[in-house]
């Protein structure tokens, strides 16, 4: 997985607009080993110091969020004489921030002069505290608690960490190894709200139901008036995807309720039919296809989005309207008089994949500001993008990338040097050259007059990134290396006047490689929604509900079509939904079939097909065989396509567990079938737990991958089939380099052929001068 988004990064967004439709210091320090011993307060103990708390009737509210939730993946660095490192915070529209506390875990250099050195907090470049250095407590672990003034607290904050650093009273090297300090990662920004009164207008929209300044997975709970049928259920899909792809990286989930709406907060309510209003909430008149927000009745605080329809046809057109054309609605109410069918969409065009017929500039896909970066140890300039999973570079270099950079020449040759990550991967080094001092030459003096000095092109290098250190979603990672050489005492006092960017017409190309993966691959499907997302409107795919779900299914559901809106970055607006009895009408998709104990008639129909089953307290396993696969690599035994499973493993026990298991559909092949099932109701939400947690989505891969609480483990890595499609001349080559034993038969009968050929040819020949010499 790749790092965290700046969470406060504005990044540019690809709307989804209709075609037609009628926004001070307190405390003293403490080594953390007199800590140790104390009670923790309440409410800050293990995880629970990093959760929200529980609002009062006010609506007041903590919040609590460590420095790596904040983007730190490390702790913070201070180095040299001015070193300054940070994160970035925001606050949510709806809410205002009333008191502000930091609770700093920190360390710093022995070395340090305390009257010379300190550590400024900063915040948006005001200075809200100054930590002292003493002697008496330098290289120990401390904490200290700061409180920072609200005023200085704004929509978008960023918060900074100085070291002003000294080690002696006459001439120093500013980069000395002994100015550090280290601030952990686990550090921790307190924040007080209170909420903020919200009018009830859909120009608002997606506020307050989601915000981009909260960094917080979005929770967001669906409530159905009735228990819904397959027509709601799309609608409602189409729902949480858009919300999923608002969501991004910070993951959705989607609690349901039947008939009754959540206590307090926000919630997405979805009504086909008056007659479906949920409990305690009274409904404006629907006259065809509405949307409104309205105010929570039990909650002052919270707000309700009303999706409603007079049938669940009607139903389906509010929520497309919202999902592609939020942006142009306004006014508590809307009554949607038209929407306009949506070009079709084709395949591998979801807003968040490169695009595949075209090389991709840098300047789409992040803002140009983020591509400058300044002084001698400046931070990385990053570059987000998510492939196609099955993207097929057998035998080339690898993704092409004409990479175009400008940086302030160094006065003299030395070490300094671009280098170039992926996914924190080393890829390469570019070096950074001097000025030229000599007497320039007459080719230089005619380039001059050409192209006049200051407006020379920019630097440019062209590279290939292998496709194997490319998951789908992968980071770019630049970062500028200046070698600081020493000029002697009293004479290194760097000068603030480095620089460094890379251009936004730079290119990143995929055009060149065909679709091809062989399956089932559970990592694609975790990391890229595959093959489900291949249409980013999910128009050939079909979710299997189970026999009479609840609440517990409706979530998993939801929630994996919030997985694919933030996979591609559009709703899901040609999902069907389908019981099992209707499966036969939809052979010529995808699907993506839901089970929780004994509910899903499909577990037995497919039995035969399915790698693993969990049906009550009984669980079988299909086990990989690799004397058989390796036999078939080279070509004996029974055909890769349809061979027979080598061994199974049944037990029964009552633990609850949830696995993800892929295979060829039984329905049609080529199509493909993800099963996400658990033995019980309660264990689907252990699906969502992996697909969301970074660490755990890393072991879901193979055709099968169980989960236990907290335990991922991939099972029976066969691979049965293929999707996608080669041209004849590559699919001869790479077919015939899977089935040596094939292509040692074709060489010698080749070789046969040729020599009875030559031999045939010869005796011709032979018996034809005979005739002229007799």
């Amino acid at each position: 997985m790749i790092p965290k988004r700046h969470p406060t990064a504005r990044l540019p967004r690809k709307r989804m607009l209709p075609a037609m439709l009628a926004l001070v210091l307190t405390g003293t320090a403490v080594p953390v080993s007199q800590l140790a011993a104390a009670p923790a307060p309440a409410g800050l103990a293990g995880a629970e110091m990093l959760a929200a708390a529980q609002p009062t009737e006010s609506g007041v509210r903590v919040h609590r969020t460590s420095f790596k939730d904040l983007g730190a993946l490390f702790p913070l660095q201070l180095r040299g004489v001015d070193g300054t490192s940070g994160v970035a915070f925001s606050v949510r529209n709806d809410e205002v921030v009333t008191g502000a506390r930091l609770k700093l875990n920190y360390s710093y250099s022995p070395a340090l002069l305390p009257n010379l050195s300190h550590i400024k907090v900063l915040v948006n470049e005001q200075v809200a505290a100054t930590i002292p250095v003493t002697t008496q407590q330098a290289g120990e672990n401390l904490q200290r608690e700061i409180v920072i003034p609200p005023r200085l607290i704004t929509e978008f904050n960023r918060l900074n960490l100085q070291l002003i650093g000294h080690y002696t009273m006459e001439c120093e090297d500013p980069l000395h190894s002994s100015l550090w300090a280290n601030v952990g990662n686990d550090s921790v920004l307190e924040l007080t709200v209170a909420p903020v009164a919200q009018t009830n207008d859909l120009a608002l929209l997606p506020q307050p139901f989601f915000d981009r300044r909260d960094v917080r997975p979005l929770e967001l709970p669906m409530v159905f008036g009735a228990v819904p049928n397959t027509g709601t259920l799309q609608a409602a899909g189409t729902m949480s995807s858009w919300f999923g792809a608002l969501a991004g990286f910070r993951g959705a989930r989607f609690p349901s309720l039947v008939g009754e709406l959540p206590a307090r907060g926000n919630a997405v309510v979805m009504v086909a039919g008056k007659a479906q209003a949920p409990a305690g909430l009274t409904l404006p008149d629907i006259q065809g296809p509405t949307v409104a927000v309205v105010s929570h009745p039990a909650d002052r605080h919270g707000k309700l989005l009303l999706v409603m329809g007079r049938d669940e046809a009607e139903l389906g057109v509010a929520a497309k309207a919202l999902a592609i054309g939020s942006s142009a609605l306004s006014g508590p109410l809307a009554r949607i008089t038209e929407v306009t069918e949506l070009k079709p969409r084709k395949p591998y065009d979801a807003p968040n994949w490169l695009s595949n017929d075209r090389p991709v500039k840098f300047g789409e896909l992040v803002e140009a500001d983020a591509l400058n970066v300044s002084g001698y140890s400046p931070d990385l300039i990053r570059l987000n993008f998510f492939l196609p999973p099955d993207l097929f570079a057998w035998r080339q270099k690898g993704i092409p990338v004409d990479l175009r950079y400008r940086y302030t020449p160094r006065p003299n040759p030395d070490k300094s040097t671009l280098n170039i990550n992926v996914n924190q991967q080393f890829l390469r080094s570019l070096p950074l050259h001097a000025v030229n001092h000599e007497e320039p030459g007459a080719l230089d003096r005619l380039l001059t007059k050409v192209v006049p000095k200051g407006e020379m092109a920019p630097e440019r290098e062209t590279f290939h990134i292998p496709l194997f250190k490319l998951p789908a979603q992968s980071q770019l990672q630049m970062h500028y290396y200046y070698d600081v050489v020493k000029q002697g005492a009293c004479k290194d006092v760097p000068l603030d006047n480095v620089r460094g960017s890379v251009e936004a017409d730079s290119t990143i190309d995929i055009s060149g490689f065909p679709h091809f993966i062989a399956m089932p691959d559970l990592a694609a499907f975790g990391n890229a929604g595959f093959p489900f997302t291949r249409m980013a409107d999910l128009s050939e795919s079909a979710v299997v509900m189970p026999d009479k779900p609840g609440a517990q299914e409706y979530a998993a559901y939801l929630g994996l079509m919030g997985v694919m809106g933030r996979v591609t970055g559009y709703p899901a607006l040609g999902v069907t939904v389908a019981q099992a009895q209707q499966v036969e009408r939809f052979a010529d998709k995808d699907l993506l079939v839901i089970a929780s104990g004994g509910n899903q008639p499909l577990l037995k129909q497919w039995a035969s097909s399915i790698p693993a089953l969990l049906q009550g307290e009984t669980k079988s396993f299909q086990m990989s065989d690799f004397a058989n696969r390796l036999l078939r690599w080279w070509g004996f035994g029974e055909d890769s396509s349809v061979h027979a499973r080598r061994s199974q493993v049944a037990f029964s026990s009552d633990s609850t567990d949830a696995l993800v298991a892929g295979f060829e559909s039984p329905l049609r092949g080529g199509r493909s079938v993800v099963l996400v099932a658990s033995n019980q109701p309660a264990g689907l939400s252990q699906v969502m737990d992996a697909l969301l947690d970074a660490e755990m989505l890393k072991h879901v891969q193979g055709s099968t991958t169980v989960i236990r609480g907290k335990q991922v483990d991939s099972l029976v890595a066969e691979k049965n089939y293929h999707v996608g499609q080669l041209g004849p001349l590559l699919y001869t080559q790479w077919f015939l380099s899977r089935n040596p034993l094939l292509l040692i038969v074709l060489g010698v009968s080749a070789a046969v052929l040729i020599a009875i050929i030559m031999y045939l040819s010869l005796r011709a020949r032979a018996r034809a001068r005979l005739k002229q010499k007799g």
